[in-house]
């Protein structure tokens, strides 16, 4: 497995947690543990992939610009998830941001998997890019 699979395989998880999350509704137990597990979910993986991906590309001179702007969608997607647990989950403003937070994020990783893991492929060589990938999975496994 190589660095871009192993990312992907965790990009296929926050989809579906997403999806799952808009349709809830109200203050449940459901919605509750739907946000409970996407919020984990999207901190660890944004730990391990700010340590175990953008971290060795920043120092390139074609990736540094993308790997701080995928930082910076980082902490955007973190200051969403803030907002959300200050709003009540029976409050229509709730579902709204999880909205914005389902397009952000969706952004987010499609701009990941079009455009930047096809630059960062010219960056890293195959031994790196399964080296990152061992790394990357090792961090998930151990912090989710």
């Amino acid at each position: 497995m190589n660095i871009f699979e192993a990312i992907r395989k965790d990009h296929d998880i926050q989809r579906d947690l997403l999806e799952k999350l808009i349709k809830t509704s109200g203050d449940t137990k459901q919605r509750d543990e739907i946000f409970q597990s996407l919020k984990k979910e999207l901190q660890v993986h944004a730990d391990a992939e700010e340590r175990h991906y953008y971290k060795p590309l920043i120092d390139s001179d074609m990736m540094q610009d993308k790997a701080r702007h995928g930082i910076a969608e980082h902490h955007e997607i973190d200051e969403l998830i803030e907002k959300l647990e200050e709003t009540d989950y029976d409050s229509s403003a709730w579902l709204k941001t999880a909205k914005d937070l389902k397009h952000k994020v969706e952004h987010h990783l499609e701009d990941e998997e079009q455009k930047f893991f096809q630059l960062s492929g010219k960056v890293l060589n195959e031994s790196q890019k399964t080296s990152l990938a061992t790394d990357y999975n090792s961090y998930m496994s151990s912090h989710r």
